[in-house]
């Protein structure tokens, strides 16, 4: 039997949605830490490919989710194309910059990138072994707009302001990173699918902060590109997109991109969704996160609400964003239950 979540994936609509949550393998759960710490650090954990594929595993036997997603993260693809990558302690990444056209300049090539991350491949090699049959398998990168924004003001920033005063300062220069990102996010993408990913999902985090035009030039023209080429060597495997915080320009992005599905954080409801852009095929979410963390009957009513909402039509049942290290598994286990009764 197919897997549910390919089968929505396929445009079915399911009396059931299926379920699964970003971030869910991570530091709300007490194994995940206790891996965290035999591994020694978070780069440590993304390259070691016994460790990785057993903390994306640990959700999946404790609640039964419908996929597991590969644990990695966004800024490989920078760290393999030349930068220097590090994590502070409760701070999070930090990157060499890219400020100039010189610096850009002195960036590998798309394809040097495999020699960085063959321990990616490897893990996704041992999860497609040892995952439950019914449990789909999903790659994933950052969007090149998102992973730009790192890469340009070496951390993470409130408003991606570094990123635009250089996309305002250079355009050429800017583009010529987003195209370098965008190649090596599609042969990236590709091994993942090779090595054994069902599914693959394009994160653009920080998409919000594009408006106008240079949302259709850096957040929409790159995920087509991405996708147009994945599906040219792998037309079955589908594809998710998130431009988180899109807002009305979530409407058509999925016709726009060719992507399977479009992933909603919580800024929007699902009704809305369901009305303006469920229409154009499968949506994914979109629970808001802190209710991991509050639980309660609040939880319960939310999370039948947006599976009512969608019902009818293709959904795959996922939170609004990343489920935070101060959540409570008791909670997810909840959540669960809420969905499948709904």
């Amino acid at each position: 039997m197919t897997k549910i979540l390919l089968r929505a994936l396929a445009g079915e609509a399911l009396p059931t949605p299926p379920i699964w949550m970003m971030r869910q393998a991570g530091r709300y759960l007490p194994e995940y830490r206790a891996t965290r710490a035999q591994a020694g650090d978070f780069l440590s954990l993304c390259y070691n490919p016994d460790l990785a594929a057993e903390v994306t595993l640990q959700p999946i036997r404790r609640f039964g989710f419908d996929a597991a997603i590969l644990f990695a993260d966004i800024l490989l693809i920078p760290q393999a194309l030349g930068a220097d990558l590090w994590f502070v302690t409760g701070e999070g990444p930090r990157l060499s910059t890219i400020t100039d056209a010189r610096q850009l300049g002195e960036l590998k090539p798309a394809d040097a990138i495999h020699d960085t991350l063959s321990p990616i491949y490897e893990t996704i090699r041992i999860l497609s072994r040892e995952l439950p049959p019914e449990t789909a398998l999903i790659g994933f990168a950052g969007a090149p707009w998102t992973v730009a924004t790192y890469m340009i003001a070496g951390r993470g920033t409130p408003d991606q302001g570094p990123a635009h005063a250089f996309k305002n300062a250079d355009r050429v220069a800017f583009s010529a990173l987003i195209d370098r990102i965008t190649e090596a996010t599609i042969l990236y993408l590709s091994a993942q699918i090779d090595a054994g990913a069902e599914v693959v999902k394009i994160f653009d985090s920080w998409a919000g902060s594009l408006q106008g035009a240079d949302f259709d030039d850096f957040a929409l023209t790159p995920a087509r590109r991405i996708i147009q080429a994945l599906k040219q060597r792998h037309p079955n495997v589908p594809v998710i997109a998130f431009p988180r915080e899109a807002g009305d320009r979530y409407i058509g992005f999925a016709r726009a991109t060719g992507a399977d599905c479009v992933a909603l954080d919580n800024s929007v409801s699902a009704e809305w969704a369901a009305e303006k852009v469920q229409g154009d095929g499968c949506v994914q979410g979109n629970l808001a996160p802190h209710h991991m963390v509050t639980g309660g009957d609040e939880l319960i009513a939310e999370a039948q609400r947006i599976t009512r909402a969608f019902r009818g039509r293709p959904h795959i049942f996922n939170l609004g964003h990343g489920i935070t290290p101060d959540a409570n598994p008791e909670n997810v286990a909840a959540m669960i239950e809420a969905v499948r009764s709904a």
